[in-house]
């Protein structure tokens, strides 16, 4: 009631609210733009930092180093959450947003692998390190800021900006690369040309931080600290607060894990399995993912909205349930329509394999440990996205169609010339590896297929800003949504793009990676289910008034 009571006392004006979140959105799409903009470029990094000769040993690497970023993000949910919960939402939030610009900015000065060595991919851990600690911080408070401005009736459609605006990161980062590919010739952009949207972050930066001073505190936070009753230890509390452990269990398994596997698998795995397995030429990814992502955003505010009238938990059961049915088709369909003739022709010519020791090792070069010449042979099959069938065998055979491939000794002189050789002698079978320009109707399709991901990630995460400020009490908020949160995003969905990758280099089966997502979002369900309050939404004070 004190929270309902404050926001009575100091109900923000329209103009108030229409800065709160637009401030609040804009810094957000800013900051997830600084952390979304390094897993765009990913396969450009890959050459910039690494130096290996494995395309999918470099790829992994690449998403490693993103991976960390998401590591230290419950840490820095930790920290920023204790500034929040003491000092406020506002000034947490102008530290956090200044951190990721600084960080992001920092990755565009970096020297290649091939002038300092070793030295460029320690230093963009660091930074990445940064990335996630600030990350870790802002979106719990922004989230917040929204929520305690926002007058109950309309709390889940205000909220819903936050999360568009994740999405709006996303998309800007596509917008920005775009903008450079147009201007900047592609042997340049390669080259140097990849620096210009991590500087642009400082620009962002100056535009994020002018628009958050202009901003007051939440009224919620300024009548606990005029009353006396803000945390002392916010983190202790959060584990102490009566209830607040199966509140926060439930947050990060029946809450964060579900929408965050979704979100990464719809944008990041759909983004790397187009331009990766299935061939498509990068410029046609990126403007088919800005249409679909410019689209989607509209998802979450109808979501939030809806959910504002049905209660929060509906759209996240719906959208949870229909993605386990919906996510394999889903990609099959993605392969169909982008790369036809690969699926056609592994159909109509299987390829087999079989050798001594044949599994493999894709971090066998990272570590020095010598991968046999059969796993050589699997690596390079599945990062061509060619699917195989594996049989006992004494010595390595590759075979077409029941036709033996010859193996030419010089295939496994080095990754780039195994590619080659394999790729050129699948050709001869009807494999086409080339760029893919899919027709139009084809692309219409694939955008389509992004769509309904799109939605099914809107549906798990559009209320969820304000789901989660209405489970926590506000004297502990900050710190109690943004643990589990940050610990959900972090592990369940920063490390999938490097989890998938490993299952899917492992079975070779491009499509085994998404068992990753459907575990967990299966799983998910049944906390949801058991955890998430039935019924319209009700802040934190009446569900503990009960």
């Amino acid at each position: 009631m004190a929270e309902a009571q404050a926001l009575a006392d100091r109900e923000p004006s329209e103009r108030e609210i229409r800065l709160v979140i637009g401030a609040s959105s804009a810094g957000t799409i800013f900051e997830w733009y600084d952390f979304f903009i390094y897993g765009t470029l990913a396969y450009i990094l890959k050459d910039a930092f690494y130096d290996v000769d494995n395309e999918t040993l470099g790829l992994l690497l690449v998403w490693s180093t993103f991976a960390v970023g998401f590591a230290f993000r419950p840490i820095g949910a930790i920290l920023f959450g204790f500034l929040g919960d003491q000092l406020g939402r506002k000034y947490t939030f102008l530290v956090t947003v200044t951190l990721m610009g600084i960080a992001t900015a920092g990755v565009g000065f970096i020297p290649t692998v091939e002038t300092i060595g070793i030295a460029a991919p320690i230093i963009v851990i660091l930074l990445r390190v940064l990335q996630g600690l600030a990350l870790g911080g802002e979106y719990g408070g922004a989230a917040i800021y929204v929520a305690e401005h926002a007058p109950p009736e309309k709390r889940g459609f205000y909220t819903s900006f936050i999360q568009a605006s994740v999405a709006g990161g996303f998309v800007l980062s596509i917008i920005v690369v775009l903008s450079c590919r147009f201007l900047i010739p592609e042997d340049d952009f390669v080259a140097w040309g990849w620096r210009i949207p991590f500087l642009l972050s400082i620009l962002l930066l100056v535009i994020s931080l002018w628009m958050r001073l202009m901003l007051s505190e939440s009224p919620v936070f300024q009548a606990m600290k005029e009353a006396g009753e803000t945390a002392k230890n916010p983190f202790v509390e959060s584990f102490t607060y009566p209830g607040n452990k199966k509140r926060i269990f439930v947050a990060l398994f029946g809450v964060t894990g579900i929408l965050t596997t979704i979100w990464y698998t719809a944008f990041f795995s759909g983004m790397s399995f187009l331009r990766g397995p299935m061939h498509v030429e990068d410029l046609t990814v990126e403007l088919i993912l800005l249409i679909a992502g410019l689209i989607a955003m509209s998802f979450y505010l109808i979501v939030g909205k809806w959910s504002d009238k049905v209660g929060r938990k509906k759209p996240i059961m719906i959208g949870a349930v229909a993605t386990l049915f919906l996510l394999f088709p889903a990609f099959w369909g993605l392969g169909s329509l982008a790369n036809s003739g690969l699926a056609e022709a592994a159909e109509r010519t299987p390829i087999t394999v079989s050798g001594p020791q044949c599994v493999t090792d894709p971090f066998a070069d990272l570590f020095d440990r010598e991968q046999t010449d059969c796993g050589k042979v699997l690596e390079t099959l599945t990062a061509s996205g060619v699917s195989y069938t594996l049989v006992p065998g004494e010595t390595l055979s590759l075979q077409a169609g029941g036709e033996e491939i010859a193996i030419d000794p010089a295939w496994f002189a080095s990754g780039s010339a195994r590619s080659e050789g394999i790729r050129g002698a699948l050709s001869e079978y009807g494999f086409d590896f080339s760029k893919q320009q899919p027709a139009l109707i084809n692309i219409i399709g694939i955008i389509a297929i992004l769509l309904g991901l799109g939605f099914l990630s809107a549906l798990t995460y559009g209320s969820v800003a304000a789901l989660l400020s209405e489970m926590f009490p506000p004297k502990i908020r900050y710190s109690s949504m943004s643990i589990p949160y940050h610990i959900g995003a972090g592990y369940l969905g920063g490390f999938l793009p490097l989890i998938a990758g490993v299952i899917v280099a492992s079975t070779g089966n491009i499509y085994s990676g998404l068992w990753y997502t459907w575990v967990v979002v299966a799983f998910g369900i049944v906390v949801a289910w058991w955890g998430i309050p039935d019924g319209p939404p009700r802040d934190f004070a009446d569900e503990v008034s009960g």
